[in-house]
């Protein structure tokens, strides 16, 4: 799955746009390299997002095209959170 897709799917980000704008601005990293909109996305991949004052980092569990609000938190474990 894109990783635009898998952060709105998720609810990591809520919308697609925005997710694809922050991923542009250099702040989203996949397996400690620099991220595409387009960069696909597996389980046990690790997600690094950069935000201004703090840095969430996440495992994928599992790929789901979609998903509702309260299930969506199944999809990644959150490993770091400074």
């Amino acid at each position: 799955m894109r990783l635009d897709k898998y952060l709105k799917v998720s609810h990591i980000i809520k919308r697609r746009t925005v997710a694809k704008e922050t991923i542009d601005k250099d702040r989203i990293y996949v397996n400690g390299k620099l991220a595409k909109p387009s960069t696909n996305v597996v389980e046990n991949d690790i997600i690094t997002i950069e935000y201004a004052s703090k840095t969430l980092k996440i495992k994928v569990l599992s790929i789901n095209e979609y998903t509702s609000k309260n299930d969506s938190s199944s999809m990644y474990e959150v490993i770091g959170n400074k």
